[in-house]
């Protein structure tokens, strides 16, 4: 009965699954009436076992037969069942899986699908003392879900034969309550301690654990139901087993015991109708009918009280069911009204149940750890859900760093910090920086252990060893894995060298560590000479100050202005006469060259944009010599007089008469050639006569072409018109052949195509539809292939009224689950990649990337379900061979798309040319798995001048008045002109 409610109660937040149920729900209500029946047994026995040997008889009886039923009850829905082994090399392939996925998980311990893999094969085989040792494994590492639970305690319940073996039962139901919130297993706890209730103690452990249950689960709108309806069918079983117990003891103590147990009977009823839960209506009829006496007012409140929540609630549980997994939106909108709301055990189990779904998003659990911290701080659950949280997602750092505070924060012994810290170390950070952010945490909380009073302590020289272990790691472990520390401004040094001259008083350390700064490219930069100054004007001394500052002004390129300025106050205000005479000379040598240096550069950078605006013109001017020559040469016709007026459908800013039409214009010719000759015998005569008329056909096809009216493009209908391009050159009647295609999103009312002034197809036309939403849906045939080509479906808009139109296509950002794949084999097919990659996680999209012709350019994406299956995957794939081709693999992040720039806005009057990127073309970092983060990104050298101190102003090359721009058409007059 437990178990069918439970399956009811569940029913809510279930996918609607497709096919007949029946035999499904008729199997469930059996189970759940057979351990009904069992339960009301094993109480039986349970309490006649109290009467002595009378009843010993009895109860083995019952208890046998209880074993055996409970048994089947439990393990009935997740049963192995028997295999059939039908040959013998498919247990041998089974083997060598079994070793390969072995020799995996050797080498990366956190491949999640590797470790379920190899508990699924072991199972198979039987194995039993190795897959029981896979799945401890597993579960020291990952959190198991309910599904890998519930089959491994069925597992272990049909194999467990004495008490041993049930503790080890109820040890491993306790590991899976604390991993996910799981009414299921909370339910197949309770039943399987009923089974021990004859044992001593057996009672009052099946009431801790339900009772336990009921604060884990029993506030849950659609599944607490069961938790419940199987406590009260417990306690209801002691009741009637106890009935037939009158004439064992005296009327007095059997009372006593008999009115005991219907008052828990009460209790039960009685707190369950004070929480909302569906089918409330139900559990008030059946307490109605239960009970001899009537309800008492105060519940009756309770119960309407709860029945008013329940409404509130419906809203968001109704969402959650419209909705489909993982449903963060809604759970996310949930708890928002929880939050308002205030109450503490709904807030934590509204969590919960989102994270049930959403385990992998490391902020729900950043915001459920961050109100556990600020709210509750009890120590047992904040410290486990911490715990959880970097059991979910190890690859966040701020998780670690939040557990590292709370155990602080909570007293937690120093080892388990250390640990705890080691264990964040080897969790695989994608970023170098996640790397210096986790060092910090740690050595922070080292810093606060030591008493400083004290010249010298153990816990001071563990700081000191922590921060020299921190350096030499980022220095071999991350920089040999990222290419570079994480660390450029060297933070982790500069907080080293603060706590030795303000805690520890020790000045020559600090110098030390600066010194050691400098030398790491830091010494161009004057916000870490300042950063040194003030250092050592807090605790050095005026002769150091002046040192640093001498040195800053000979070493700052990004704002010697304003270390200049420093040194000149600090002189005016301290130095003698003969300090100032050395400093203004200093400053001013330094000034002059570095104003000399700009100039030179400004001058460079105008003569390199000078040299290309020449080389950009002498270009456009050969083109259009060139295509001046092709036109005289064919006999081509002039431009029309309004080309340069407006747009019209059937015209384009530029001819692209191109060598691809001419070679397909061939093809078909030199193919013909044979079949032709063999056709028209020696002399050819039939032959002839055909290829005249066929010419004849394609001249008057042409003209016809030409002489078609041109239609003023309407604006006003760009809304319900798309424009299709990268169409093949030599398709014939385009607006035939593609009308049934577009047809399919809506009604046509004209297909455009566009030909060339001798009646060339150009490649793309216009197709206009009678709705918009025709219009929409007939977007989604963007890339579809059409003879051999990908065709290039986009909005119709006009860019001369708006110029920054643009078709988003793909994502241009850093993606963390997305993989950029480089060097493939043409050959590769997508299908290919997919079992390639499938192997690192879970793959939800690939696209192998093509050129407009369709042909592949050895490039492609594919998105992971989550960042660290794709940083698995980079780590695992990068520089694999396939098809005798070495790919690159690296974390997606497509360089910025360059805007081309006008050479006179480069080179204005108020600086230099815009500086060159000095990384590649996919950024600093080649996978991709290093990147830096915003904070620590220089402001570039213009810009900042602007804001922190005066700007020198760079000498200004005269330019020439540049003539006006002249259009295609003017071009084109005066060629023909010549």
């Amino acid at each position: 009965m437990a178990t069918a409610a439970a399956a009811s109660a569940s029913e809510p937040e279930a996918e609607p699954k497709a096919g007949p149920e029946a035999e499904g729900e008729e199997d469930e209500v059996k189970s759940g009436r057979t351990r009904s029946k069992v339960l009301t047994r094993a109480v039986a026995a349970a309490t006649y076992k109290a009467m002595g040997p009378a009843w010993d008889q009895q109860e083995e009886g019952v208890s046998e037969s209880d074993g055996d039923e409970y048994a089947m009850a439990s393990s009935a829905e997740s049963s192995p069942g028997e295999y059939e082994w039908e040959y013998d090399e498919e247990e041998e392939k089974n083997q060598l899986e079994i070793e390969r996925l072995e020799e995996q998980l050797s080498i990366n311990v956190y491949d999640y699908n590797c470790h379920v893999d190899l508990i699924r094969l072991l199972r198979l085989e039987g194995e039993l003392t190795k897959v029981r040792a896979a799945r401890q494994k597993m579960s020291e590492i990952f959190p198991l879900t309910e599904e890998l639970w519930l089959e491994w305690l069925h597992d272990e319940i049909s194999m467990a034969l004495d008490g041993l073996d049930r503790e080890h039962v109820y040890d491993l139901f306790e590991k899976a309550v604390k991993d996910y919130i799981c009414p299921n297993i909370w339910l197949e706890y309770g039943q399987y301690s009923v089974g021990g209730i004859g044992q001593k103690g057996g009672l009052e452990k099946v009431r801790s654990v339900f009772e336990r249950a009921l604060s884990s689960v029993g506030l849950h709108m659609t599944k607490g139901l069961a938790i419940w309806e199987a406590y009260r069918e417990f306690e209801s079983a002691i009741v009637e087993a106890a009935r037939p117990m009158a004439g064992f003891l005296s009327p007095f103590d059997w009372e006593q015991t008999f009115d005991s147990q219907l008052e828990k009977v009460h209790s039960l009823f009685r707190r369950q109708l004070a929480i909302p839960l569906y089918d409330m209506e139900a559990t008030f009829a059946e307490y109605e009918e239960w009970s001899e006496d009537p309800i008492p007012e105060s519940v009756i409140q309770n119960y309407n009280k709860a029945l008013q929540q329940l409404e509130k609630y419906k809203p968001y549980e109704e969402a959650l069911l419209e909705a489909e997994a993982p449903r963060l939106a809604e759970y996310q909108a949930y708890i928002d009204f929880e939050m308002k709301v205030g109450d503490p055990a709904r807030v934590q189990l509204i969590f919960e149940r989102a994270l049930v779904e959403n385990c992998l998003v490391p902020d729900l659990w950043i915001r459920y750890s961050q109100y556990l911290d600020r709210q509750l701080k009890v120590k047992d659950l904040v410290l486990s859900v911490h715990s959880r949280a970097v059991r979910n997602c190890p690859w966040t750092v701020a998780l670690w760093s939040r557990y590292l505070l709370a155990m602080e924060r909570h007293g937690v012994d120093h080892q388990m910090i250390s640990v705890t810290f080691e264990k964040a170390l080897s969790a695989g950070f994608i970023q170098a920086t996640d790397y210096v952010e986790i060092w910090q945490a740690y050595l922070d909380y080292l810093r606060r252990r030591v008493d400083f009073k004290q010249d010298s302590s153990k816990e001071l020289e563990e700081l000191r060893s922590a921060f020299a272990r921190a350096l030499e790691y980022l220095k071999q472990e991350v920089e040999e894995r990222f290419n570079e520390s994480g660390d450029p401004s060297c933070m982790i040094m500069q907080n080293w060298a603060r706590i030795e001259a303000r805690l520890c008083n020790n000045m020559q350390k600090a110098r030390e560590l600066w010194d050691s700064i400098m030398t790491k490219g830091n010494a161009k930069y004057a916000n870490m000479w300042l950063e040194y100054y003030n250092l050592e004007r807090a605790h050095g001394d005026t002769q150091h100050c002046r040192k640093a500052l001498h040195r800053a002004v000979q070493c700052t390129s990004d704002y010697p202005e304003h270390v200049c300025e420093v040194l000149l106050t600090m002189e005016r205000t301290e130095g003698t006469l003969e300090d100032w005479d050395i400093a203004v000379q200093k400053t001013e040598t330094r000034l002059a060259r570095v104003n000399e240096q700009r100039i030179k550069a400004a001058e460079k950078e105008a003569t390199l944009a000078q040299q290309e605006e020449e080389k950009a013109e002498h270009r456009k001017r050969a083109r259009a010599e060139k295509k001046a020559l092709k036109r005289k040469a064919r006999g081509a016709e002039k431009p029309r007089a309004d080309e340069s007026h407006g747009k019209e459908w059937g015209d384009d800013e530029e001819d692209q008469p191109s060598k691809r039409r001419r070679v397909e214009n061939s093809v078909p010719q030199a193919a013909e050639a044979p079949a032709l000759e063999a056709e028209m015998g020696l002399f050819g005569k039939s032959a002839s006569a055909d290829v005249a008329s066929s010419s004849k056909q394609k001249e008057r096809a042409a003209a016809l072409k030409r002489d078609l009216p041109k239609v003023p493009h309407d604006s006003s209908k760009d809304s319900i018109t798309v424009f299709v391009s990268n169409l093949p050159y030599n398709m014939e009647e385009p607006d035939v052949k593609l009308r049934p295609l577009f047809e399919a999103c809506g009604e046509v009312v004209e297909v455009r195509p566009i030909f060339s002034n001798r009646g060339d197809f150009r490649g793309y036309c216009y197709v206009e539809f009678k709705e918009e939403k025709s219009a929409q849906q007939a977007l989604e045939l963007d890339r579809k292939n059409v003879g051999g080509r990908p065709m290039f479906v986009s909005p119709c808009v006009d860019k001369s009224k708006n110029p920054d139109f643009k078709v988003f296509r793909y994502s241009t950002a850093l993606e963390k689950h997305k993989l950029f794949i480089s060097g493939l084999p043409f050959s590769c097919t997508k299908e290919e990649l997919e079992e390639i990659c499938k192997a690192h996680g879970t793959v939800k999209d690939i696209r192998l990337v093509t050129n407009r012709a369709g042909k592949p350019k050895g490039l492609a994406y594919v998105e992971y379900e989550n960042e660290s299956q794709a940083s698995q995957a980079v780590m695992k794939m990068d520089g694999m061979t396939i098809k005798e081709n070495v790919i690159k693999v690296a974390i997606s992040n497509p360089p910025q798309r360059k805007v081309p720039e006008k050479p006179e806005a480069r080179k204005g009057p108020s600086g230099p040319m815009v500086p060159r990127q000095m990384y590649g073309a996919r950024g600093k970092g080649r996978t991709q798995l290093s990147l830096l983060p915003r904070a620590l990104h220089r402001p570039s050298t213009a810009v900042a001048q602007a804001e922190n101190g005066p700007a020198p102003k760079p000498a200004v090359t005269s330019a020439a008045t540049e003539a006006p721009k002249m259009s295609n058409a003017d071009f084109a007059k005066l060629l023909l002109r010549k």
